[in-house]
């Protein structure tokens, strides 16, 4: 059985779709999982099986600039990763909010000096990564002084 998520830091920090969580959880371990979908229904900070689930809404028309949020759901990550925690994290399709929040995280970790080297990294681990302008823009803000 192929796995549809990716490990995208070691087998510590990993990123998917909606579909693939419960995967995240009983094959790589994942104890926090960071959804990114606004259209979800889970309650932020739930927990279950000892898995924290957090909850970042970012959708094209949120109230909250999309940099915060970005930023907020990039923290989330890192915090988990640094405490020693696997953590996962996804959107609906595992491709633009993933793919935005995958960059951001690898630039928040040194992992990547610029946001187009973090793009060719995480792309080159999850192919179908394809953030858009306003996602673009988002780590723009947060990235480019």
């Amino acid at each position: 059985m192929s796995k549809n998520y990716h490990a995208l830091v070691g087998d510590q920090i990993y990123m998917g779709g909606a579909a693939d969580v419960q995967d995240m959880i009983s094959e790589a371990k994942c104890e926090v999982i960071v959804d990114l979908r606004e259209e979800s229904s889970s309650a932020s900070g739930e927990s279950d099986n000892q898995v924290t689930k957090i909850q970042v809404p970012i959708g094209d028309n949120s109230e909250t600039p999309q940099a915060e949020l970005f930023e907020q759901a990039i923290k989330h990550v890192t915090d988990a990763y640094k405490s020693g925690k696997k953590v996962g994290f996804h959107c609906g399709g595992g491709k633009g909010r993933t793919g935005a929040v995958a960059i951001g995280t690898l630039l928040e970790l040194g992992l990547a000096q610029t946001i187009e080297e973090a793009e060719l990294k995480a792309k080159s681990i999850r192919p179908i990564i394809s953030i858009r302008e306003p996602q673009r823009e988002a780590l723009e803000k947060l990235y480019i002084k």
